[in-house]
């Protein structure tokens, strides 16, 4: 048994030498690559770009406003669109239709049951689905307001940029084929 480990010992000994041997090829071509490189003449690093004079401005107060203050009749603004009241309601459960930009779906026709004009609504991968009046669609939080032969009639909320949100009208046209 002792004689078995002697063995294996010499062969692992000898493999690992001969792959050492191995890698002097690749520690060669390394080498060679490297002296290459060194050897090439070395080019010079253009001048960095010459930097421009700002004109000073001196400002002067006098009846001007503060520049680092919102004027008064931004301030205004702002707080009439900001605080509009107008909001999504983030607790509401999305409807199928509100994975699609608006955009992307096209009217394609009505059909009237029990009384009721119901608008026949396809996405981008032909799908088609029935929509009515309350029911919400595209990424803007659009919800139906009427439906009509000819359209369909939207009202979104989108972001007004100040923190707020407003109502914007769109419509759905008929898609001619």
């Amino acid at each position: 048994m002792n004689g078995n480990r002697t063995t294996l010992g010499v062969v692992l000994t000898g493999s690992i030498m001969l792959a050492a041997c191995g890698s002097s090829e690749v520690t060669k071509d390394l080498r060679a690559y490297v002296t290459e490189v060194k050897a090439r003449p070395a080019q010079r690093i253009p001048p960095l770009p010459e930097i421009k004079q700002v004109e000073t401005f001196v400002y002067l107060p006098n009846d001007r406003r503060d520049p680092f203050k919102p004027s008064t009749e931004a301030g205004q603004d702002t707080q009439e669109q900001a605080g509009t009241g107008i909001s999504p309601d983030p607790y509401r459960r999305k409807e199928e239709l509100e994975a699609f930009p608006l955009d992307s779906l096209r009217m394609v026709g009505t059909i009237e049951k029990d009384n009721m004009l119901w608008g026949l609504v396809e996405n981008r991968e032909g799908m088609l689905y029935r929509v009515k009046p309350g029911n919400y669609l595209g990424q803007n939080h659009g919800q139906i307001a009427s439906i009509k032969d000819t359209e369909i009639m939207v009202n979104e909320i989108i972001p007004n940029g100040l923190g707020g949100y407003r109502e914007r009208q769109a419509t759905l046209a008929l898609a001619e084929k």
